[in-house]
């Protein structure tokens, strides 16, 4: 039977397109696409020949029956993004949904995405955490942030450069201008840098340098210098009894 394959693509740096996806891509019979013009680009570049169509956030819930109609008929298809997972703030779970609904398969690559690596250079704890994207923009945007003050596992947030500093002025007011945070921008990209500190020193900073590129915001969780101090007592308890 024919399935839906969602497959991940480099957010930045093309050495990150794995040989599984190259692969995927050159087999199915057709491809959705977020963005056919910035999809053709990185097909041509691993001489992926396959017709795109083009699936976003604007048309998506007026051709996920015609997509499920053709997997029915026995033709693999596959989901990209503009870059990184489709699915994780990008068109996919109207798609997925739909599939699974009808009894297809439907098959999901690993691959890029920038919440994982920024999760985890950040230094925050990785073990458990809170994925929330692009925030709301005006409605229902202070009432997720009011939710998230007592959150204590590490947050992790998508921001546009335009955007970044108002954000973090923002968690300031909420989570208090200490809140130990990551910025990390560019990331798998040339210019990749991560800026590391407190709120108020991270909007210090790109008050004084713009933001240029895109972001992602790791917060720390509201207890993480509680954590810290337990396993320090922690450790020293195991070392006095050794």
């Amino acid at each position: 039977m024919a399935k839906l394959y969602i497959v991940p693509t480099p957010i930045g740096n093309l050495e990150d397109m794995t040989l599984r996806a190259i692969r995927v891509l050159g087999e199915v019979d057709f491809i959705l696409a977020e963005d056919t013009r910035t999809s053709s680009v990185l097909l041509k570049h691993f001489n992926i020949d396959k017709p795109l169509r083009s699936h976003h956030k604007f048309n998506e819930h007026a051709t996920v029956q015609s997509v499920r109609e053709a997997i029915e008929a026995g033709r693999d298809v596959a989901l990209i993004s503009d870059a990184g997972t489709p699915g994780i703030s990008d068109p996919g779970f109207l798609l997925v949904r739909t599939c699974v609904e009808a009894g297809i398969d439907v098959e999901t690559l690993p691959g890029a995405t920038a919440a994982i690596p920024a999760l985890v250079q950040s230094g925050f704890p990785c073990d458990r955490f809170c994925f929330e994207g692009f925030l709301p923009q005006k409605k229902g945007r202070q009432k997720r942030l009011t939710e998230l003050e007592s959150e204590s596992r590490t947050i992790i947030f998508y921001e546009s450069p335009f955007r970044v500093v108002k954000a973090l002025e923002q968690f300031a007011e909420h989570f208090g201008a200490e809140r130990r945070v990551a910025v990390v921008r560019e990331i798998t990209k040339k210019f990749e840098q991560t800026v590391r500190g407190t709120l108020a020193q991270a909007i210090a900073h790109f008050k004084a340098h713009p933001p240029k590129g895109e972001f992602v915001i790791v917060l720390a969780g509201k207890d993480l210098k509680e954590r810290s101090v337990e396993s320090e007592v922690e450790s020293e308890v195991e070392n006095d009894e050794e």
